[in-house]
Parts: structure tokens; C-alpha cells; sequence
């Protein structure tokens, strides 16, 4: 794949940076990232994912934007209110960059349609808000072989890690949170509140460290930092990296899920 002269110009400041380099902007240009969520965490993201010119955008909600969103989620306006917001997200996309190929999907994510829906991608952006999905997002990416960049924020504090269960030393975000919480039952910003500029920075973090996932191999920035933690804390401020062990008895990606993978049906 090569980059038009108009496409050189529009990233030129990308290329010019050799830990991304003309190499890296094809890769980003080739990519598909599934991105489930476009709320406060998925609408900076995707700004910023649009931005970097990844090819393909695939964005995943089932919700329809509020007034109460335009706090925080920045690419709605008062005229989006009632609209779906993957369609809603889509339109914009288009609106910023016609050389982008963006599919909204406007459903929740089950056991029946998650394999179907995320397969194909280079990478999974999850920014959505209960541990259920995140859960059923992570266990699918691990049955899939896709790498799963994970953003979330509680109040003031923020979380980013990418992670690949499915190669043999790294843990999934199963490993991270473990079985307690694919129950519908999380908090909510409604209830607890939330800074629309905390979301922004957890946001616009998760899609530089997609970028690292989708640049491994075609230039410098691609180290994906596979299962470490990046804690930010907004009231310090501060951000500290913690690791994840993979964990052998994991049901998604430990040895218990790999031998009953391997069990005759």
C-alpha cells in the first residue's frame, strides 16, 4: 500500500517522527480497530484514531446520545440528541476524514454476536461501561488471537493496559479483574459523577496505546506493553505502571481454559 500525495501532506507530522515514519502511517492506514463503546471514553479515542488515519474504524453501541453525555463526549452536539450514537459517531468520522472506512454498529455485544462483530481486527478498543461486556469482550479477543486495548475511569481515576491472553506469557484482562464481576453491577457515572476532561485523558492514552499494538513491527512506537497497567490518578496528578500476572487458572486464557480447549468433544 502506498499514501497519496494528499494523504502524505494530511500526516506529514506523523512521518517526519521516525519512531512512526512512513512505515508506521501505512500500518495505521491498514488497521482495523473495533472500537466497543463511544462514550466518554470512545469518542476521545476516536477522535484521535480517526486523527492518526487508522484505515478502518468498526464502532460498537447500542445507546443513543443524551444531553447529559455533551459533558464529556465531545464528538456530539445538542443536534445529535436521540440519535444512535455509533450512527452519530460514524457521521462524524466522515465529516473528518472521507478517506476512512467507518461501520457503525448500533447493538450490544452478546455471547451470540461478539465473535462475529470483532473478528478481523487488528486490534479491540474497549471503552465501555460494565464489567460484563468488558469480560465478554476480553474472553472473546483471547478466542479470536486479537490484542485488546482496555480504557476505564471511576471518578479520578483512570486505567489503560493492552492486553494479548492468547499468546502463552500474557494475561488477559480476565487475569486482571477475575470472575466476580460478569454480573451486570458496576457504578455509573450518573450515580458517581465524572470530569470530562479525566475521561478525555484516559481516552486519548488508550488510543496512542493502540497505536502501539498496531505499529509493532513497522516502526519504533509499536511496543505494546502487553499486560502492564498504567494507573493515572487526575486529583495527584500521577500515573504509575503496574504488572499483570498471567494467571494459570484463568477460564479465558490460563492452563485450565487451554486443556479444556484441548478436551475431545
Amino acid at each position: 500500500m502506498s499514501l497519496s500525495p494528499e494523504r502524505l501532506q494530511r500526516f506529514a507530522r506523523h512521518i517526519v517522527l521516525p519512531e512512526v515514519g512512513g512505515a508506521g502511517q501505512v500500518g495505521l492506514a491498514e488497521a482495523h480497530v473495533v472500537l466497543v463503546g463511544c462514550g466518554g471514553i470512545g469518542s476521545p479515542a476516536l477522535q484521535y484514531l480517526a486523527a492518526a488515519g487508522i484505515g478502518r474504524l468498526t464502532l460498537i453501541d447500542d445507546d443513543t446520545v443524551d444531553v447529559s453525555n455533551l459533558q464529556r463526549q465531545t464528538i456530539y452536539t445538542p443536534s445529535d440528541i436521540g440519535k444512535p450514537k455509533a450512527e452519530a459517531a460514524a457521521e462524524w468520522v466522515r465529516r473528518f476524514d472521507l478517506g476512512l472506512e467507518v461501520l457503525p454498529t448500533v447493538t450490544r455485544l452478546g455471547g451470540d454476536n461478539a465473535a462475529e462483530i470483532l473478528s478481523g481486527a487488528s486490534v479491540v478498543l474497549d471503552g465501555c461501561d460494565n464489567f460484563a461486556t468488558r469480560l465478554l469482550v476480553s474472553d472473546s479477543c483471547v478466542k479470536l488471537g486479537i490484542p485488546l486495548t482496555s480504557g476505564a475511569v471511576g471518578r479520578f481515576q483512570g486505567q489503560v493496559a493492552n492486553f494479548a491472553g492468547h499468546l502463552p506469557e500474557q494475561p488477559c484482562y480476565r487475569c486482571f479483574v477475575g470472575d466476580a464481576f460478569d454480573a451486570q453491577d458496576c457504578d455509573t457515572c450518573a450515580a458517581d459523577g465524572v470530569l470530562g476532561a479525566m475521561v478525555g485523558m484516559v481516552g486519548t492514552f488508550a488510543a496512542m496505546h493502540a497505536m502501539r499494538v498496531l505499529l509493532e513491527g513497522k516502526a519504533a512506537l509499536g511496543v505494546p506493553q502487553y499486560g502492564t497497567l498504567h494507573l493515572i490518578d487526575g486529583m495527584a496528578p500521577s500515573l504509575r505502571p503496574l504488572r499483570i500476572a498471567k494467571d494459570p487458572g484463568c477460564r479465558a486464557c490460563g492452563t485450565a481454559a487451554s486443556v479444556q480447549a484441548d478436551l475431545p468433544s
